[in-house]
Formats: C-alpha cells, structure tokens, sequence
C-alpha cells in the first residue's frame, strides 16, 4: 500500500505538471478503506453485483460510457447515512440501450458513485467520490492512484471538476434528484 501511495503522490506531481512530489487529495488509505465500506454497502442493499436493481438504460456521453444506467437511494455507511447516486457505465462493441437490458454484465465496464458523507468535504457539498471496475475492485488514474475520496480536488479535469459545473449548485446533474 505504501509503494502505491509513492506511486499517487509520484503520478499526481507529473499530472500536476510539478517537478516536486504533491500529496494526492484522493486515493489514500482512508479513502480506498472507506471505498471498500461502500462497496460492501453498496451490495448488501442489491445496488451494484449479481442481482443489483437496474433502472433504464440509456445514451451516455465520456467520460462515463456510451450507455449508462443511474440509480439513487438513501444509505448508510460507517455510521453516516447520505444520499448515493450510482451510475453504470457500459461500452464495448455491439454495445446499445437494448443489448445492456438483455445482457448488463456483457457491457459493464465501470460503476461510478457519490456518497454524501456529511462533513466530509464542505468544500464541495461534501461528496465522496469513487469508480470502481465491475468486480468491486478500485479502478485507477493513469498513473496508478485509486479513483476514490476527493477525486481529482483542486485539478482541471475530473470529478469534481466536472460535477462543480452541474446546475443547481450540488455538484449533481439532475440536481432535483433528492428534492
């Protein structure tokens, strides 16, 4: 774990552009701790894994996956309970709205999530961020860091990046989602 650490703290400073090693605001211990917490919860209420309840898929755009699958609830999570919002995001060859509805798991290729951790990251609604590949498993950034925690805080590209531009000034698209 710690070499993985070196390697996000190494990997943020070349996606920085920085000459000097910068902490990485995401994908640490903690967070990859908690992600697993989440995952697990995420489980046990039939959101992601075999059997996991569906809504209707429908077309996506990058960085998520040419068709998705979103679908929230209300949950807790080592004692804190907050909104999530769960996106599946599928793609590959013959990928369509109608072939992931006949077969979800042919096309899965990531889950991506938010979890509203209340005084977590005020900064920024307080969301907890991760992207998980199909199996649970944390998915990376190109230089290796977890893709869990304050995803992308502070940069140009990525989550919070991204979600600050949502309407509403929740960092969701949707923003009527838990209203």
């Amino acid at each position: 774990m710690q070499a993985k650490m070196m390697m996000g703290t190494i990997g943020v400073g070349l996606l920085l552009g920085t000459q000097a090693a910068i902490a990485a605001p995401f994908g640490g211990e903690e967070d990859t701790a908690y992600a697993a917490s989440l995952w697990n919860a995420l489980t046990e209420a039939s959101l992601v894994g075999e059997g996991r309840t569906m809504s209707a898929p429908y077309p996506g755009q990058h960085p998520h996956g040419a068709i998705l699958d979103t679908i929230d609830s209300e949950m807790t999570v080592e004692g804190t309970t907050g909104p999530v919002i769960i996106k599946r995001n599928y793609g590959g060859e013959g990928v369509t709205k109608q072939a992931v509805w006949n077969d979800p798991d042919a096309y899965l290729g990531a889950v991506t999530v938010m979890f509203k951790r209340e005084g977590y990251d005020p900064d920024n609604q307080d969301w907890f961020w991760v992207k998980y590949l199909p199996d649970g498993e944390l998915d990376t950034n190109p230089q290796g860091v977890p893709l869990a925690g304050r995803v992308a805080k502070g940069m140009d590209q990525g989550c919070i990046a991204c979600h600050s531009a949502a309407p509403g000034g929740d960092m969701v698209f949707g923003h009527d989602r838990f209203q």
